[in-house]
């Protein structure tokens, strides 16, 4: 709605009283509408794991809840962030500035969404960032002005690391994407195989993004590790496994440890690459009748099946809206006090609450990739072997240092 609308709106109010109709709600709605931003990488290594297919499941979730929000209707603003921390954070500043957008969704990079955050902080903004992996995200980066919705590296190292050592997997080598994310995971992970008894017997950082890993993997190979831990994700992660293979890492007797595994690198790199494969997810599609149900919609509208980002994506938008509706306002302050208050259960996250550093916690789960031969389809691609619940699989408050928190 332009200035000249409100004007003319107001002239009429006050020379009319039929005006008064206009609900409450509706009024507090900014521009009269809900402005939201999808802000991803589009085109690069994360594409498939957000990228258009996590636009599609965010508009699917503005189809599914009518279109408007109290008789407002819902806009989606999208951009590339292009994996630059400058890129993105200055879209999402033009964004608020020019388009005064109420929520930004997406948010893959962890460098991007710690970049965007603090500019959504300081415009008094609101973004749910359902892509990054960086614990630190609602650790010492948390604000007032943004959830943290799909995972983290916190748990991801918690269900992969402690699982691998119990295994016997108690000497590691780790491969490391050299930007937040890939320090954030090497940092929780190094924790977990310590305490659980275990050693790392050396590492190596690779630029972000890498595509020739033969002298990472060569010194990963030449450290005599038993398991070669890779903190990265993306195209990162199928060129590094796609690299061990080619070297015969797991034939010399090295495993490799997929800390940030999804399921569309499982099915670029196939069941023969990565069957037996540890991992940790957040959701799965295949994992009841909710999941399934869901995923099949998502499948005939895109073509294939949704990666538990993409699947957040729908869920945290959902929660948003919902919010927004009961709150009558998009006031950011307002709606994210109101989507803490409310529980998030739904297809995709089970036992969800959000806690007072940002952090959606819900259930996490542990699951193996299947041999060629155990799989039933093109996307039959994972075991789900046990469920870490909400309140074990993410940092303790306790251990907290998000200032919204008090110790």
């Amino acid at each position: 709605m332009t200035f000249m609308k409100k004007t003319l709106a107001a002239s009429i109010a006050v020379a009319a009283a039929s005006s008064l109709a206009v609900s409450t709600a509706q009024a507090d709605m900014s521009d009269g509408e809900i402005r939201i931003g999808y802000l991803a990488d589009m085109s690069g290594t994360y594409r498939d794991l957000a990228g258009p297919g996590g636009e599609a499941a965010l508009e699917m979730a503005v189809e599914d809840f009518g279109g408007s929000v109290n008789g407002s209707p819902i806009v989606v603003f999208s951009a590339d962030d292009r994996n630059s921390a400058d890129v993105g954070a200055n879209t999402v500043r033009g964004w608020i500035d020019q388009d005064n957008v109420d929520m930004v969704a997406g948010l893959v990079a962890s460098s991007v969404s710690i970049a965007v955050t603090k500019v959504l902080e300081e415009n008094n903004g609101l973004g749910i960032v359902s892509g990054s992996a960086a614990s630190s995200i609602t650790n010492e980066h948390c604000t007032p002005n943004h959830i943290h919705w799909v995972y983290d590296t916190y748990p991801l190292a918690n269900g992969t690391a402690k699982a691998v050592v119990e295994q016997g997997g108690d000497s590691w080598f780790m491969l490391t994407a050299d930007y937040a994310f890939g320090h954030a995971l090497e940092a929780d992970v190094t924790k977990v195989v310590e305490e659980s008894g275990g050693e790392i017997v050396g590492g190596v950082r690779h630029p972000f993004p890498t595509n020739d890993f033969s002298s990472y993997i060569l010194q990963a190979q030449g450290s005599g590790a038993k398991i070669i831990g890779l903190a990265n994700a993306g195209a990162d992660t199928v060129n590094a496994i796609t690299t061990a293979s080619q070297f015969g890492i797991t034939q010399s007797g090295q495993q490799l440890a997929g800390l940030l595994i999804f399921l569309n690198d499982v099915h670029a790199l196939g069941l023969e690459a990565t069957q037996g494969l540890l991992l940790t997810t957040g959701w799965y599609w295949d994992m009841d009748e909710q999941s399934r149900e869901w995923a099949q919609r998502y499948f005939d509208e895109v073509g294939r099946m949704p990666t538990m980002v993409q699947a957040g994506i729908y869920s945290s938008t959902m929660h948003y809206l919902k919010a927004v509706e009961a709150a009558g306002t998009d006031d950011p302050e307002t709606v994210r006090a109101q989507m803490a208050e409310m529980p998030v259960e739904d297809f995709f996250a089970r036992n969800g609450t959000i806690r007072e550093d940002g952090r959606m916690i819900h259930d996490m789960y542990l699951a193996q990739v299947k041999t060629p031969e155990e799989s039933t389809g093109e996307w039959d691609l994972y075991e789900i072997l046990s469920t870490i619940p909400a309140e074990e699989a993410y940092r303790p408050l306790s251990e907290s240092q998000c200032k919204l928190v008090q110790n």
